[in-house]
This record gives C-alpha cells, sequence and structure tokens, in this order.
C-alpha cells in the first residue's frame, strides 16, 4: 500500500529559500523603523482562551464567523489568534506595565476563509501598539511610522484613507441613525449585507459589494456627528500628518472590521493593486478594548500589516527585490574533507558565507557545485596546497583566470581584499 504524499493545506503555503530571504529582509527593515520610536519585541502565544477574542470582536464577521476554535485536552476552549491586536492587550492587562507601552510583533494568524491572491487561512502580520495615552500626537506617531515603514519597503504609490469613529458614545449615536436609515433601504442591499444592518449596521458602509456601496454613497456620516471633542482630535491628528508630509483622503465609509475602534481609523491602500482585498496596511484607536479584557481604562492606537499583501503590492510597483544572498566563497576539497569542514568553519568565524560539497564528491562534481552556488571565488585545497600548508582561490566567474595559491594564514584577508574590490 502506497503511503500518501501530504502537501500544504489550502489556504497555506510554503516560504522556501529564496523568497524566505526577501521575508527576512522585510522584518528587519519593519524592525529598524519602528525600533527607532522606542518600540520593543513582544512575543506572546499562537493561540488564547477564545474570550479574548470573541469579547472585542462582538459583531465583527471575519473573526465571529472564520475563527479557528477547539477544545483542548483539559476541555478549555481555545482560539488560534485571528489578528494581533487582542493578544497584547491581553498581555498588557496581564503584565501591568509602565504606559505608554510601545510593543512591535511579527505573527501568523488565522481565519478560516477563501484562499485567494493575498488572501490565507495562515497570514502573516507585522503590527505595533502604543497603549496609555489618549493623545492625538500618538496617532499621527503610528500612522508616521507605518508610512515610513511603507516608504522602506519603496513603496510610493500608496494612498492613505483616514477616518474617525469619534468616542463611543458619538458611535452610539451614529449607529441609531444609521441603522434607521440602511432599514428604509434594506432590500436595495446586496443580499449578503442586508443581515448585517440589525447585527452591525456600520460593517454595512465597509461592504465591498457593488450594490451595497451604491446604496451606501449616500448614507449619513459619522463626521456629522460627533462631539466637540472628537472634532478637535481629528482635527489635531490631520493637522499633525499634513506637518510630517502625509496628505491623507478623508474616507467616511472606514470603519474596519471590528467593534473596538474609537476615533481614528486608517488604511493605506495600494493604487496600483486591482484587488478587493488591496489593503495592505490598517488599524486606528481602540480606548475602550482595554478595559473590555479586564484592564483599567486604557486608552490604545495600533496597526497591523498581511507581510503576502505587501509583497504584492511591492511587486506591483517593481520595489524591494529579494536580497543578494549568495555566499562569498564555495570550499572544494579532495583530500577527504578534514580541510572543508575546518576552512568553512574558519571563513564562517570571519564573516564570510562560505559552503562546501559533502559526500567525497569527485574534483568536477565540486566545481559544478561552486559554480551553482553563485559564490564568486572557490578555495581549493588539494594534495599539493595541504602541502604547503595553503589554498588556492579560483575566480568563479571568469573560466579563464589563473588561480593563486594563498597561504592558509593570509586567506582570510586576501579573500576580503578580492570581495572589497567586487563590491558594487
Amino acid at each position: 500500500m502506497a503511503r500518501p504524499r501530504f502537501q500544504a493545506l489550502k489556504g497555506t503555503q510554503d516560504v522556501l529559500p529564496p523568497t524566505s530571504a526577501r521575508w527576512e529582509a522585510l522584518l528587519a527593515t519593519y524592525a529598524t523603523v519602528v525600533e527607532r520610536a522606542g518600540y520593543g519585541l513582544v512575543q506572546s502565544p499562537m493561540f488564547e482562551d477564545i474570550r479574548v477574542f470573541q469579547r472585542e470582536s462582538e459583531g465583527a464577521d471575519a473573526v465571529r464567523k472564520e475563527m479557528y476554535d477547539f477544545r483542548d485536552k483539559g476541555d478549555h476552549h481555545i482560539a488560534l489568534r485571528p489578528e494581533g491586536t487582542a493578544s497584547v492587550v491581553r498581555a498588557f492587562v496581564q503584565h501591568n506595565p509602565l504606559t505608554p507601552w510601545k510593543v512591535w510583533y511579527a505573527t501568523p494568524a488565522f481565519r478560516y476563509e477563501n484562499a485567494q491572491a493575498g488572501r490565507f487561512r495562515q497570514h502573516h502580520q507585522v503590527g505595533l501598539e502604543l497603549l496609555g495615552t489618549p493623545d492625538p500626537d500618538a496617532d499621527v506617531e503610528v500612522v508616521t511610522l507605518a508610512a515610513e515603514f511603507l516608504a522602506a519597503l519603496g513603496l510610493r504609490q500608496v494612498e492613505l484613507q483616514i477616518n474617525t469613529m469619534g468616542t463611543a458614545e458619538d458611535r452610539v449615536r451614529y449607529v441609531d441613525v444609521l441603522q434607521a436609515w440602511l432599514r428604509e433601504r434594506v432590500g436595495d442591499l446586496d443580499p449578503e449585507d442586508r443581515d448585517r444592518v440589525e447585527v452591525h449596521p456600520m460593517r454595512v458602509l465597509d461592504s465591498k459589494r457593488r450594490a451595497t456601496r451604491a446604496v451606501t454613497a449616500a448614507a449619513p456620516a459619522i463626521a456629522d456627528h460627533l462631539s466637540a471633542e472628537s472634532e478637535a482630535h481629528f482635527a489635531r491628528v490631520l493637522d499633525g500628518l499634513r506637518a510630517v508630509g502625509i496628505d491623507p483622503v478623508l474616507s467616511p465609509r472606514l470603519v474596519r472590521g471590528f467593534d473596538y475602534y474609537t476615533h481614528t481609523t486608517f488604511e493605506f491602500v495600494p493604487t496600483l493593486v486591482d484587488n478587493a482585498q488591496a489593503t495592505i496596511l490598517g488599524g486606528g484607536r481602540y480606548d475602550g478594548l482595554v478595559e473590555e479584557l479586564g484592564g483599567r481604562p486604557t486608552p490604545g492606537i495600533g496597526f497591523g500589516s498581511g507581510i503576502e499583501r505587501l509583497l504584492i503590492a511591492c511587486d506591483a510597483e517593481g520595489t524591494f527585490p529579494p536580497p543578494d544572498t549568495r555566499l562569498d566563497v564555495f570550499v572544494v576539497d579532495v583530500t577527504g574533507g578534514a580541510e572543508a569542514r575546518d576552512l568553512t568553519r574558519e571563513l564562517r568565524a570571519a564573516g564570510l558565507r562560505c559552503d562546501r560539497a559533502y559526500d567525497g564528491r569527485a574534483m568536477r562534481a565540486q566545481m559544478k557545485a561552486a559554480d551553482r552556488s553563485g559564490a564568486p571565488y572557490a578555495v581549493i585545497v588539494g594534495e599539493a596546497e595541504q602541502a604547503a600548508g595553503a589554498a588556492a582561490v579560483r575566480p568563479l566567474a571568469d573560466f579563464g583566470a589563473d588561480q593563486t595559491l594563498v597561504p592558509r594564514d593570509d586567506l582570510v584577508p586576501h579573500l576580503r581584499t578580492l570581495l572589497s574590490k567586487d563590491a558594487p
């Protein structure tokens, strides 16, 4: 009986070299940008008590319907993390750090949804959270860091869309007005959105379905139902963004997918990606979430960004290519392998990227492996070189070039000199 051959499940993917090097570079770029502003890495569990997500996501279809949840062997109801914010806020409540608390994360997230380009059942996010201040300048910092991160990836054709949800009280008043308005037009909405009028009317505004968008184009705007406090907060945010050279587009439809948002909500949308799911980064302020999860009233703001979608946007602009991951040196040893073992360790300790062949292959096979490696130089040790306490250095790109015999003590500086001349 043939053994089964397994494949990655639908909605998941294997990220292999050299593609994975691009992911590494993206994470390094992100960490550099946000750590300059004082954010530190937080690592939280991939699964939580389901109430961490159910509580903060009441009415949020994407989480309520698509969450991966199960009962473990201790009969605890567990859920895989569908997004990053709730776990970070749970950690804040549990550990009670000093505020303002500024953290960033990189994490897989899980949603059982229809797989499509840039949308996976296991996707990967980077994000940050700033907890402990209601200052609108904190909103400006968070949005600015998002813009700086995208710019560091080389993205230029990106539009910042922004809205305000006002205070929780503003939102309650607005929902009453919006719900009454939608009830009169429920028959004109896309059938998929009609149930939301009673359950979560603000999500109707966020629908990408054509029939619903045609109806909601004339819907009442939350901007017309803000308190003086909310108007002042939003004005300060807009002034701050323009002061740093960011010109946002006001988007009254932008309500995001979670009930916990207050005041500022925002999304970055690439203009070259024609896709209803094209948002590559989004977030907002959530001044009530910490209290919902059992903490003292604490304001917060943050964002999340999907790595898969970011790279699609980079491809559309032809930016952020994979980094050069080639080797510096390939060691060829035809004396039994011990020389290659010791040389590679020595060269790596000196900071050079090097590799070798295994299994006692012949010279011809090892040179083919050296050519395939992409290294510009081969370091060759045969019996003569071994007896002389030396190694031969041969350029691999120039097949007609002569090799140079170099004493072992001089090998590292010799290679560094060659590589520095090759560097652009």
